[in-house]
């Protein structure tokens, strides 16, 4: 079987790939004639997911899956949350939603700066059908950056029971932990 990621994220791609291998192919939005997409205006992270999978099956006719995926900070009261890549006013501009991100809790002690990477993944079909799945990561923040993997906010959250930042990972050690992941697996669960 074959499904659309709904991504142009070359990194969400490749982690998909890697955790479905042997079950089935994941294609890419570069991989299709392209389309346009929709801007990102659901207010919660499935609603998101669920938008951009709708529009991948209505132009490509393949089950898409899809995802949105932020940090929700403690202190900030789940913020920036679906605002994650655009916090700074500028979407995917990582350096300068960080410096953001550590301005605003600044003041904050740093043992209140728990938050969570929050991720839902949907599919939908071609038949209309739908399903929504769910993983977060907890951890903390850190005041400086840290390693060069990942992407986002990866170098400032250390995860749960980890003393590196996400950033530090491997891929694959991040795959196994990362609210990504996890909602990822969960979807492969289900589609057996």
């Amino acid at each position: 079987m074959r499904y659309l990621l709904a991504s142009r994220n070359a990194k969400k791609l490749a982690e998909l790939r890697r955790l479905a291998e042997g079950r089935f192919e994941v294609v890419g939005l570069d991989d299709l004639p392209p389309y346009e997409e929709a801007p990102e205006t659901g207010l919660t992270f499935a609603d998101n997911a669920l938008l951009k999978a709708r529009e991948g099956v209505r132009f490509t006719g393949i089950p898409t899956i899809a995802d949105d995926s932020g940090i929700a900070v403690d202190a900030l009261n789940g913020m920036p949350g679906v605002f994650s890549a655009r916090w700074s006013g500028r979407h995917g501009d990582d350096e300068a939603n960080n410096r953001l991100l550590l301005a605003q809790v600044g003041d904050v002690p740093d043992e209140h700066l728990g938050a969570a990477f929050v991720c839902a993944v949907a599919l939908v079909r071609p038949d209309g059908s739908e399903e929504v799945v769910h993983g977060e990561m907890r951890g903390r923040l850190i005041r400086t950056p840290r390693g060069d993997g990942g992407f986002g906010y990866d170098p400032l959250f250390v995860p749960e029971g980890e003393t590196r930042t996400s950033a530090e990972l491997s891929p694959a050690e991040k795959d196994a932990i990362s609210h990504r992941g996890k909602a990822f697996r969960a979807l492969i669960q289900k589609l057996g």
